[in-house]
């Protein structure tokens, strides 16, 4: 029996570990570094020990300041919850050196699967098919090129140790290799410690399925049925469901045979994810796969959809075999009921590139609906940093049929609020609302080809600038005597004629800021903006607004920490920056941005993978003059014009804020 486990990861996995734990009675050990120092998997524990610095790879990844947390603390298991070292030989041995039980597959199983190579030809010895492609051991450019030619282009270069997207790049003609390989090489090495490289035949529009495998030590093996996972962009899964929609019976069948086929052929003794590919063209012919691509031995971040159509914990059934117990359920005995749908909702700005998005989190309201689950290791006061992935909460809707699953789920969207941090959250609403969605099309090309100019945040429907400035005015010292301004709590007025309590405001969002001014008007309030001029009526409480702009009611929430205020209405969030325009500088709002137009600057924080160029180079326009890494994944920085590089101001491993100078360059001419 395990009566204390130790949770090597962080985040919403811990935490979820942690929930099982506690009903089936067992202690938890939480491990976190600095920059999770009170974060909510550390608060959830029963007991917590540091294990290093906020690199990852001196702490989540230092496989020796696991195993030292894991004897001063007592435990006697660790479970891995996924990334990091999950997927490690090293750490079940170490844990067997240890005396430590290991709640997770044999070390062996991890080895053969870790390496996507190594998978691939052992797929092919237990017949089961595999992507066209390149599996050899020669790992030089000419080899690859070669193949590259024999497989035909397009291609789709994969790191063998990688996952989540990372090492991958698709290449769609010969010139185009050399520098794919480099990066893929640069990006598997940082992210994996493995710079190998296979090759596969591109498929354009392929389905990504997966199939959830449960064995155990007494050599009995069950399929829980498959989940859809198409959805992706860069080669990271954005949306999750069970069962996959519109998949006919024959290669649903096909799927489970694959899989367990391959489960048997290794002895697979815990929880793990066998993943294929179908060609989303010609599938149902009989010609499109299924494709093996990979095996990942472990819990995926997408489990919980399959515990909401089954009915199971897999975590608890993760704990049992580990404990040396049978599989509780025979294949016959095991049923899948209605449907589930899983977003992952990230601290990103997906109308920009999905770019990473840092900061406190000031409010995180989870939605409480019937058949919806929110699993997350974020709360109000947590904060988001470039060090680990972006994810922040996964939302699952769960419903007898998907139709009722897809409007549960968009529901809770609406409801669900996060203030302080940018997320991917109307993104999100707005793949699960679109008509081939709801409709079952679903391809890993669906991202670009709904949004072939990339994902826009829609306008506001709502006056939120107007209900930040009355925020901020009502957070300003009571003012003396009657007004509108009692509704609002204070209002300072700056002069005392016929325009008593008119204030300017320099109201800024998104990097661009606007003048409003603001006035009492018969018993409300004079809004002038945009030349415009607009009557409201207010009504302030604690985190809520009530706003009545030219008659029509609105209903929002806040946060304001100082001059910055967060705004959420019907489910869409704005953070604004409200101060006197007196106060900018020169009495105004605008301004360059520090570095002028020749820099190139860091575009979030991170840390400098490479700098590829020096005083005095000659560079033109596009290139690549630098390589930012952030949330685990690879920015190449392009030089912003033609010319001479005067400044460079960053070198590798440099950690660097958002907008930090890296080069300086002197246009020709």
């Amino acid at each position: 029996m395990i009566r204390k486990l130790l949770v090597a990861n962080r985040g919403e996995i811990a935490c979820r570990i942690m929930r099982t734990c506690k009903r089936l009675g067992i202690r938890t050990v939480a491990v976190y570094s600095d920059a999770d120092h009170g974060a909510l998997h550390v608060e959830t524990a029963d007991e917590a020990v540091r294990i290093g610095p906020a690199e990852a790879a001196q702490s989540y990844l230092s496989l020796d300041a696991i195993i030292d947390a894991a004897k001063r603390s007592g435990a006697d298991a660790i479970h891995p919850g996924y990334g990091f070292l999950s997927e490690r030989a090293a750490l079940p041995l170490a844990c067997e050196a240890n005396g430590i039980i290991w709640v997770g597959p044999s070390p062996n199983a991890i080895r053969q699967m870790g390496s996507k190579i190594e998978s691939k030809r052992l797929a092919e010895r237990a017949g089961v098919a595999s992507v066209p492609g390149y599996h050899g051991v020669m790992q030089d450019d000419e080899s690859l090129i070669t193949a590259a030619r024999e497989i035909g282009f397009p291609v789709l270069i994969k790191a063998s140790a990688g996952g989540g997207g990372r090492g991958m790049r698709r290449v769609h003609s010969e010139p185009e290799l050399p520098e794919a390989l480099a990066s893929a090489r640069a990006e598997a090495k940082a992210g994996f410690g493995d710079p190998s490289l296979l090759l596969e035949k591109l498929i354009l529009r392929p389905r990504h399925i997966e199939v959830q495998l449960a064995g155990d030590q007494h050599g009995n093996l069950v399929h829980l049925f498959e989940r859809e996972c198409s959805i992706q962009r860069n080669y990271q899964k954005v949306v999750e469901e069970a069962p996959a929609p519109n998949l006919s019976p024959w290669i649903r069948a096909a799927l489970f045979e694959a899989a367990l086929k391959l489960g048997k052929a290794i002895h697979y003794d815990s929880l793990g994810t066998v993943e294929f590919i179908l060609d989303g063209d010609s599938a149902d012919a009989g010609t499109g796969g299924p494709w093996f691509l990979e095996m990942n031995t472990r819990l995926q971040v997408e489990h919980p959809v399959t515990e909401a159509i089954t009915g199971l914990d897999l975590v608890e059934w993760q704990i049992r075999i580990a404990e040396g117990n049978a599989l509780p359920l025979r294949q016959s005995d095991i049923a899948a009921h209605g449907s589930a749908i899983e977003v992952r909702l990230n601290a990103e700005d997906p109308a920009h590139g999905y770019r990473p998005r840092t900061g406190k989190v000031v409010l995180f309201d989870e939605p409480t609906g019937k058949g919806i689950r929110v699993d997350t290791g974020v709360r109000p006061g947590s904060t988001v940093t470039p060090h680990y992935d972006s994810m922040l909460a996964k939302v699952i809707g769960r419903a007898p049929d998907r139709a009722a699953a897809i409007e549960r789920l968009s529901a809770a969207l609406d409801e669900l609020t996060l203030l302080g941090v940018g997320s991917n959250k109307e993104f999100l609403r707005d793949i699960i609302s679109h008509p081939r969605f709801r409709t079952g099309e679903l391809t890993t090309s669906f991202i670009p080809e709904v949004f072939p100019d990339g994902w826009q945040e829609p306008r506001d429907s709502a006056p939120v600038d107007i209900a930040a400035v009355l925020v901020w005015a009502g957070r300003q010292p009571p003012p003396k005597g009657p007004g509108p301004w009692g509704s609002l709590g204070g209002f300072r007025m700056f002069s005392a004629d016929a325009n008593r309590g008119r204030i300017a405001l320099a109201v800024e969002r998104d990097g661009e800021t606007s003048r409003v001014e603001l006035s009492d008007s018969q018993g409300g309030f004079q809004i002038r903006r945009d030349g415009a001029v607009v009557n409201a009526e207010a009504a302030l409480a604690s985190s809520r607004l009530v706003l009545s702009v030219d008659g029509t009611r609105s209903h929002y929430i806040w946060v304001a920490e100082g001059e910055r205020i967060w705004i959420a209405h019907e489910g869409r969030s704005a953070e604004f920056s409200v101060r006197p325009w007196i106060e900018t500088a020169g009495g105004g709002a605008g301004g360059a941005a520090a570095g002028g137009g020749n820099r190139v600057t860091a575009s979030m924080p991170g840390q400098i993978s490479a700098i590829r160029v020096e005083v005095g180079q000659t560079v033109t326009a596009g290139e690549i003059v630098a390589v930012l890494e952030a949330m685990k994944l690879l920015y190449s920085l392009p030089a912003s014009a033609s010319g001479k590089v005067v400044g460079v101001f960053a070198s590798a491993g440099d950690n660097v804020a958002a907008g930090a100078a890296l080069v300086e360059i002197e246009p020709e001419g």
